[in-house]
């Protein structure tokens, strides 16, 4: 199965991890991820606040691109996601767009082609240990008319395919609340105050870790904990991964490939005391 695939910025950068567990667990499932020669920008998180048109631009340029490769584009990152989304709307129909069929996130892209009883069936790690909170963000939901992602007050979509890994998946009320995004930079508070909000929410939910589709996300839940902690006067520590790494581990894949050893908050405890062999 070939789509055209875009990995955002954050994949060459910050989330390094993401971008080695996506690529390991597309190799895995059988989904041939050609990368967009010569892509650009999307233009998240900035350029449509300030620009609408540039906005819609940047991504489309990238859509024009990936539809010489195939009629699917796929990106791990939402904030990615939810700019070519955008464009799709926007360009759609115009003499000179983009052809591409469909933009997805990377998450649902797997969840509408691979069955659960297929992760089952090819586990060779039970991870029955995990009690994961299943953290999707703003981005993969909203606004609901350009994302349509699943349902964009109670998304599913992680959760079913996380239990096919054997782990359990709580109920908890903050899995779409926002982490502060890019405000990391401008207004960290805002980020220890949200954060730490989500952070706390997890634990007394029960879980044991966060699992994300975002790798802005990722990065504040995760790098904020120390001031989070502070602030809301408890141990907020708790490791967090992206979805790509939890599925990836399951199927027997080596960490250091998953880039899971390169956490802030090492997940690897965790994951070496819950998994039993499948």
């Amino acid at each position: 199965m070939k789509v055209a695939y875009y990995p955002g910025c954050s994949a060459k950068g910050t989330a390094r991890e993401m971008g080695m567990a996506v690529k390991a667990l597309a190799e895995a499932l059988g989904i041939e991820l050609v990368e967009i020669p010569d892509w650009t920008c999307c233009g998240a998180t900035s350029a449509h606040a300030l620009n609408a048109k540039l906005g819609v631009e940047l991504p489309a340029r990238d859509l024009r691109a990936a539809a010489e490769i195939s009629d699917q584009l796929v990106t791990p990152c939402a904030a990615c996601f939810n700019r070519l989304k955008t464009a799709e709307k926007a360009e759609a129909g115009k003499p000179g767009a983009g052809k591409v069929m469909r933009v997805d996130h990377l998450l649902g892209f797997v969840a509408r082609h691979v069955e659960p009883a297929t992760i089952e069936q090819r586990r060779k790690r039970w991870l029955g240990g995990l009690k994961i909170a299943c953290y999707y963000g703003c981005l993969l939901v909203r606004p609901a008319e350009i994302t349509e992602f699943d349902d964009p007050e109670n998304p599913t979509v992680m959760d079913t395919l996380l239990r096919a890994t054997g782990a359990e998946t709580v109920q908890w009320p903050y899995k779409i609340e926002c982490c502060g995004g890019a405000f990391a930079l401008v207004r960290p508070q805002s980020v220890d105050r949200l954060s730490g909000a989500i952070l706390k929410a997890a634990k007394e939910a029960g879980a044991n870790c966060i699992v994300t589709a975002c790798p802005l996300c990722q990065a504040n839940l995760e790098f904020r904990q120390r001031f989070a902690s502070k602030l809301y006067g408890e141990d907020l520590r708790i490791p967090v991964m992206n979805f790509a790494e939890v599925l990836g581990y399951a199927l027997g894949l080596e960490p250091k490939a998953l880039g899971l050893d390169r956490h802030v908050v090492s997940p690897l405890p965790l994951l070496v005391t819950k998994e039993a062999n499948a």
